[in-house]
């Protein structure tokens, strides 16, 4: 005998009785079971705000930088920037997020956005922009943005109950994957019909939201890191946190294998030189490809959403990071090809939007991994060592990539890391038994 009721969080429970007389009820909630808590929804209009902001930020930043200069080494040059304002950024927020208002810190730190970003606009319109311009401007929202990061992902857990929190983290990847398809293609129209300044207008007008929806969030479900209250110093909160995650069974495996990939394949900011050194083609492809990649994210983040009950989630991480890396091998596999630009595009498009769907496999079962197997009051460390690791190895990627690919060619260099992810892999599966082992539920 079986019965099934329909709450208002959008999921069934149906009740079944067992041969030994047990009754268990098991949950199946839809892909959009998070959207029904309206504190959820409200977040994830800030999140989409953000995303794009960001997203129109990164590009236009990148285009203007490597039309004025011309230079691969001075377009990864953003990526050092942001390293230095982001590592300390990064661990200080996860301590902020686990003892101030997670709602305050997301919305003061997202103002900055608007602020520089609207800046940056007026100088470009004066014609007074300059090099360094860029390089300070990032520098500060890398500092100011990055804090709020480890609130951001924080809060997740304290607007839907545990129940929904994988779904939760995948709509938000999702989300930030479809932005990521969209944005692009609204920088090559916008670019193309208007010009760069208009991409810079973009930006100003989508960081309002970003910054103003948090302060109207309810928290309603676990605590959150305001009330805390402690009194411990804030460096000894922070090596709390490192203890924490240092003795985890499962998270040195994750951070250490993200940073090994990354480091040696970080293409994303660079696009403009991708496009420029691999397929011979001018600014308007970044937007094609980019969506390509965002488009194989959203299909990656949904593809986790069914294989919510597949339990081997470590494994999953190594496999999805695995075919990341074999990707990189027909990344690089592009230079050979005949000089057809449709080609090139066609089969480029494919690669990288296969590159988008395993990294978003393996991105949406980390953070979902940081946020089950960590309590409240210190998640927003777990999460900001998370946060720090992949932003590290991101802007140190950037660079790499780019200098590399000045200096031995873009496809070399993608082949390059495809070798070096590939032995990161392996040795990540055969030395962490801890990740390999991981089962959930």
């Amino acid at each position: 005998m079986s019965q099934s009721k329909t709450p208002k969080d959008g999921s069934e429970h149906e009740f079944e009785e067992h041969t030994d007389g047990r009754v268990t009820a098991t949950q199946h909630l839809k892909p959009w079971s998070a959207f029904e808590f309206s504190g959820f929804r409200m977040m994830w209009i800030s999140g989409l705000s953000s995303s794009v902001t960001m997203q129109m930020r990164n590009v236009g930043f990148g285009v203007w930088l490597y039309q004025e200069t011309g230079s691969g080494v001075m377009l990864g040059l953003l990526g050092i920037v942001q390293l230095f304002s982001q590592m300390p950024a990064t661990l200080f927020g996860g301590a902020f997020a686990d003892s101030m208002n997670r709602k305050k810190l997301i919305s003061s730190t997202q103002g900055f956005s608007f602020v520089l970003i609207s800046l940056a606009t007026l100088l470009l319109l004066a014609n007074q922009l300059r090099p360094w311009h860029i390089y300070a401007i990032v520098l500060i929202l890398g500092l100011t943005s990055t804090l709020g990061g480890p609130a951001r992902s924080a809060i997740t857990a304290n607007i839907v109950p545990t129940t929904h929190l994988m779904h939760a983290v995948t709509s938000n990847t999702a989300t930030y994957q479809i932005s990521s398809i969209l944005s692009p293609l609204l920088f090559s129209l916008t670019y193309a019909l208007i010009g760069l300044p208009a991409v810079f207008v973009i930006g100003v007008f989508t960081s309002l939201p970003a910054a103003i929806m948090p302060l109207f969030v309810k928290l309603e479900y676990g605590k959150d890191g305001s009330e805390e209250r402690t009194t411990a110093p804030m460096i000894q909160r922070l090596w709390e946190g490192f203890q924490f995650v240092r003795n985890h069974p499962i998270l040195p495996g994750l951070y250490i294998m993200d940073i090994g990939v990354t480091v040696v394949s970080f293409y994303r900011e660079i696009m403009p030189l991708i496009v420029d050194r691999i397929f011979k083609q001018g600014a308007w492809a970044i937007g094609p490809l980019t969506a390509a990649n965002s488009l194989g994210g959203v299909a990656g983040s949904f593809l986790v959403l069914f294989m919510a009950n597949f339990r081997a989630k470590g494994m999953l991480v190594l496999f999805a990071t695995g075919t990341y890396a074999i990707l990189l091998f027909g990344f690089g596999s592009l230079q050979f090809l005949p000089d057809n630009s449709l080609l090139l595009m066609v089969i480029g498009g494919v690669i990288i939007s296969g590159l988008g769907m395993t990294d978003a496999i393996g991105m949406t079962t980390r953070q979902t991994t940081v946020q089950l197997t960590t309590p409240d009051n210190m998640r927003g460390r777990a999460v900001s060592f998370h946060s720090f690791c992949a932003m590290s190895a991101n802007n140190i990627g950037t660079f790499e990539v780019g200098y590399m690919s000045s200096r031995i060619g873009a496809g070399n260099t993608m082949l390059l890391g495809g070798v070096i992810s590939v032995i990161v892999v392996l040795a990540i599966w055969r030395l962490i038994s801890g990740l390999r082992n991981y089962r959930y539920p």
